[in-house]
C-alpha cells in the first residue's frame, strides 16, 4: 500500500508555524555573543516548516521505496554486493577506532597501527603479493596507484616505455588509469572462449609496452586460464603484469595472483571484503606489490620493529602520498573482522560458494537466454537478450520487468563484448531460496517474451516512478526543487 501513496516533498506539506521545537522560552537574556555571532541565522528563505511526526514519517516512506542487499538478492554483476555480515559493523564502530585521532603521537596508537598491519600481512598472505598498501580509498583509486607504481619503477630504470595493453574483457576503468598516467592504451581481442587471445597479446607486446592490465576472472566470468603463458610473454619484453582484483571474490583461498606472474594488483575491500558497497562509499582499494614495487609504496607506510609500531614517510622513492592520513581506516578494521572471523577455510568457502551460485544461475537459464560464450565461468556468468530481441524486448525492457518482481536487476550492458548483455553475479550470500525466486523470475519474464511482450516494454508497473526519460534524466538533471520552476 506504501508504494501507492504519492510522497510529497517536505516543502509541499509546509505551513506556516508548524516545525520540531519542543523548547520552552528562554527565561534568561539570550546571548548575541553564541558563536560569535558568524554562523547565526535569523530565517532560511524558504525552508518547510512541517511538525516531527511528519518528518520522521516522511523518511522513513522514503527509505522503504528503496532496495538494499538486506532486503533481498542484489546481482549486480561485477559489483559483488554480497550481505554484509552486522558483527563488522559493530566492531569497527568501538570507540577505540572511532574516536582515534589521525595526528595522535604513535605511542598512543599502536594498536590502531597494528590493525593496519596486520591486514597487510592477512591480504599479502591471501592474494601471494610481497607488500600492501591500503591507501587507495576505490578500486579504480587503487588501479591509478598501480599504474602509477609501474611508472615509477620503469623511469627510475630509464625506461618509461609508452604503451599499455589491456584485453577488452578488462573492467571499464582500467583504461582511464592508464591513460592518466601518460599511457596510451592498446586493446586485446579476446578468443572464442573469451579469454584473452595469446598470438594477439603475442603480436601486441614489444619493448614499448609497460604492461599488461588483466581482469581475472574476466568481466564474463572467465578464468584466465593461460595466465602464466600471458605473464611470460609479458615479462620476456620487460613489461609488467598489473591485475585488476575487484572479482577477487571468486579466487580467494583457491589461486593467489602472486602465484600467476602479476606483479601489481588492487583489491576491492568493499566488494570482496564486506564492507556496505555503493551509494558513494567509502571503499577501499589497497594495492599489492612484488618486492621490486615496493620501494615506491604510497606514504605513510606502517613498520613493525620488535613488537613496536612506526610510521614511516621517508622513502625516497614513493609515488607519495594517495590519500589523507591512512585512508578510510575504517573500512580497513572491518575487512579486517571478516578475514580473521572466516578464517582460511571460510575464505576459500566464500569463492567455492559464489562459483556454485552463480552457474546454479547459469545452468538454470540455459536455453531461455543466450549465452555468447560458452567457457565454464566461475562468480558470474553473462546472459544476453538475443532471444527476447527476436520479440522486440531489449535487456533494459527485461531489468525493469524484474523490478516488478520485487528483484533488483543485474548489471547491463557490460561488458561491451557482449551486446545487450546481463551479467549476474549472485555471490555466496545467497540461500537457495533466494536463488530459485530470482530464477524463478526470470523464467517468468523469458515467457512474457514471447506471449505478451508489451507487458515487459512497459514495465515497471509497480513503482511510483514508471519507465524514465534516462537520456532527459542524465543531460538534464533537476537536482533541487524550486516552487516557482
Amino acid at each position: 500500500m506504501i508504494r501507492e501513496i504519492r510522497e510529497p516533498l517536505l516543502f509541499e506539506i509546509s505551513a506556516e508555524g508548524k516545525g520540531c521545537s519542543y523548547l520552552a522560552p528562554l527565561d534568561v537574556p539570550e546571548s548575541a555573543e553564541t558563536l560569535s555571532g558568524v554562523a547565526l541565522r535569523e530565517t532560511i528563505e524558504g525552508f518547510p516548516e512541517v511538525s516531527e511526526t511528519e518528518v520522521t514519517r516522511h523518511f522513513t516512506r522514503l527509505s522503504q521505496k528503496n532496495y538494499c542487499v538486506d532486503m533481498g538478492i542484489y546481482p549486480l554483476g561485477s559489483c559483488t554486493m554480497k550481505y554484509n555480515p552486522k558483527i563488522n559493523e559493530k566492531l569497527s564502530s568501538l570507540p577505540a577506532f572511532t574516536e582515534s585521532h589521525p595526528q595522535a603521537p604513535e605511542e598512543d596508537i599502536q594498536g590502531n597501527l597494528e590493525v593496519l598491519k596486520l591486514t597487510e600481512k592477512l591480504l599479502s598472505e591471501i592474494t601471494g603479493m610481497d607488500a600492501f598498501s591500503l591507501q587507495p580509498a576505490a578500486g579504480a583509486h587503487g588501479e591509478l596507484a598501480g599504474m602509477m607504481l609501474i611508472r615509477a619503477l620503469l623511469e627510475d630504470r630509464g625506461d618509461p616505455r609508452k604503451f599499455v595493453l589491456i584485453p577488452d574483457s578488462a573492467h571499464g576503468t582500467n583504461p582511464s588509469s592508464a591513460h592518466i598516467c601518460g599511457y596510451t592504451v592498446k586493446e586485446i581481442k579476446s578468443n572464442a572462449a573469451g579469454m584473452i587471445d595469446l598470438g594477439n597479446l603475442a603480436e601486441a607486446m614489444s619493448d614499448e609496452v609497460a604492461a599488461l592490465m588483466v581482469t581475472n576472472p574476466n568481466t564474463l566470468g572467465v578464468f584466465e586460464s593461460e595466465i602464466l603463458e600471458a605473464t611470460r610473454i609479458v615479462h620476456d619484453k620487460g613489461g609488467l603484469v598489473y591485475m585488476d582484483g575487484a572479482n577477487m571474490n571468486a579466487l580467494t583461498g583457491i589461486v593467489r595472483p602472486g602465484d600467476m606472474g602479476v606483479d601489481v594488483l588492487h583489491l576491492n575491500l568493499h566488494k570482496t571484503f564486506s564492507t556496505p558497497h555503493g551509494g558513494g562509499g567509502p571503499g577501499s582499494g589497497p594495492v599489492g606489490v612484488k618486492k621490486i614495487l615496493e620501494p615506491y609504496l604510497p606514504v605513510p607506510v606502517v613498520v613493525e620493529k620488535e613488537g613496536r609500531f612506526a610510521i614511516d614517510t621517508d622513502r625516497p622513492k614513493s609515488i607519495g602520498r594517495m590519500r589523507s592520513f591512512f585512508a578510510n581506516y575504517l573500512v580497513v578494521v572491518r575487512a579486517l573482522c571478516y578475514i580473521l572471523s572466516l578464517g582460511p577455510r571460510g575464505m576459500r568457502e566464500i569463492a567455492e560458494t559464489a562459483v556454485l551460485n552463480a552457474n546454479y544461475i547459469r545452468k538454470s537459464l540455459e536455453g531461455l537466454y543466450h549465452l555468447k560464450y560458452d567457457a565454464p565461468t566461475l562468480h558470474e556468468c553473462v546472459f544476453s537478450d538475443k532471444r527476447q530481441k527476436e520479440h522486440g524486448v531489449s535487456n533494459l525492457d527485461i531489468a525493469k520487468r524484474l523490478i516488478d518482481t520485487g528483484v533488483h536487476p543485474p548489471t547491463m550492458s557490460f561488458p561491451l563484448i557482449v551486446h545487450g548483455a546481463l551479467m549476474i553475479e549472485p555471490t555466496e550470500t545467497e540461500s537457495r531460496r533466494d536463488l530459485d525466486l530470482f530464477i524463478e523470475a526470470m523464467v517468468k519474464i523469458a515467457g512474457e517474451a514471447e506471449k505478451d511482450p508489451e507487458v515487459l516494454r512497459s514495465a515497471p508497473h509497480i513503482t511510483y516512478v514508471r519507465r524514465l526519460d534516462e537520456t532527459g534524466a542524465a543531460r538534464n538533471p533537476v537536482l533541487r526543487w524550486e516552487k516557482n520552476p
